[in-house]
């Protein structure tokens, strides 16, 4: 994260790249795309909104526990609370508050897909934050991605008529644009803690506020506690999925490049998309495949030409660096 700073400017080597790292990253692929059809099953037990609660509650758990073994909790400074709410507020309490309502009201394949349209947004925040024009593979990136989205949501690819599928495709896009304004701020913050210090103030934040909502707008929890299948359900949505992955990505996304990592973490909605089509018997239309491979190709290239990356960018380092160049931006 580059950012001004009166303090010496710092290097911080990545560690040596060797086969655990990519079996590390496979294995964190793998268990975030499979945490889409595990959600789905749970989201016939457990309403959207106390699910994201429960599903952050649980993971803060676990996160605090980390990091308080490796001797890195402590209350965030003031200059880090922006970033927490941020990061609390934006990527986990709407992308994943809408996405959870949303796949309640269409197939998991849509809903993975249409949420990490995320890099496109990403940029256009840029472009409208920044005021910067551009670059040709960028347009070409919006052209191409933006093309399979429209694909996607078309009343060729999607029943318009069946209820609530055309709100759950536009609360898909809000998410993707909130998470795409969360990573804009992300590469422009001034870091005094790791972000893995920081993730589980962020989770508890998400906690707070989606549970406030989950009881006013669904009220109180209808589903009981002894269910040791939905248990289970929760335990790789929450501790799994969510605290695993976000350490593993913090210890082994640092050692490869960040275009290496961008481009890694796409392989997470092919996972979601396959193990639904595997296991939940979703129907995958030749006209979303086209869809699907016109929005990839098109994050690919707005990775390749510099615009924001997916949001686990800013763990490519695993400490913060303070360095003396002016934000780097789009």
């Amino acid at each position: 994260m580059n950012s001004k700073s009166a303090q010496p400017s710092r290097t911080h080597q990545p560690a040596a790249v060797g086969v655990a790292t990519f079996v590390w990253l496979g294995v964190m692929v793998l268990l975030w795309g499979a945490s889409w059809p595990v959600t789905k099953l749970a989201l016939a037990t457990v309403s959207p909104l106390w699910l994201a609660a429960i599903r952050f509650g649980s993971a803060a758990i676990c996160l605090f526990g980390f990091v308080w073994w490796k001797g890195q909790l402590s209350r965030p400074p003031m200059g880090d609370w922006p970033i927490v709410a941020s990061m609390g507020m934006l990527q986990m309490m709407t992308f994943t508050g809408l996405g959870m309502i949303a796949m309640t009201r269409t197939d998991t394949s849509h809903a993975v897909l249409l949420a990490y349209t995320t890099p496109l947004w990403g940029v256009l925040v840029s472009w409208l934050a920044l005021r910067q024009t551009p670059t040709r593979m960028q347009l070409l990136a919006l052209l191409v991605g933006l093309s399979g989205t429209a694909l996607i949501c078309s009343p060729l690819e999607m029943d318009w008529h069946a209820p609530g599928t055309l709100m759950g495709s536009i609360f898909l896009l809000i998410g993707a644009i909130a998470w795409a304004v969360t990573i804009f701020h992300i590469r422009h913050h001034h870091w005094h803690t790791s972000p893995l210090a920081l993730a589980p103030w962020q989770m508890l934040l998400a906690t707070i506020f989606l549970t406030v909502l989950a009881w006013a707008v669904e009220g109180a929890p209808r589903w009981g506690a002894t269910d040791w299948h939905l248990l289970g359900m929760l335990f790789f949505i929450g501790p799994v999925a969510t605290s695993v992955c976000f350490v593993i990505s913090a210890e082994y996304g640092r050692r490869i490049s960040v275009f290496a990592m961008s481009n890694f973490t796409l392989g997470v909605p092919l996972i979601g998309i396959v193990t639904s089509f595997l296991f939940l018997g979703n129907h995958l239309t030749g006209l979303f495949l086209i869809g699907l491979t016109l929005v990839f190709f098109g994050a690919v290239l707005a990775a390749a030409a510099g615009g924001p990356l997916p949001a686990f960018r800013f763990l490519q380092r695993g400490k913060c660096e303070k360095e003396t160049t002016s934000p780097v931006s789009g």
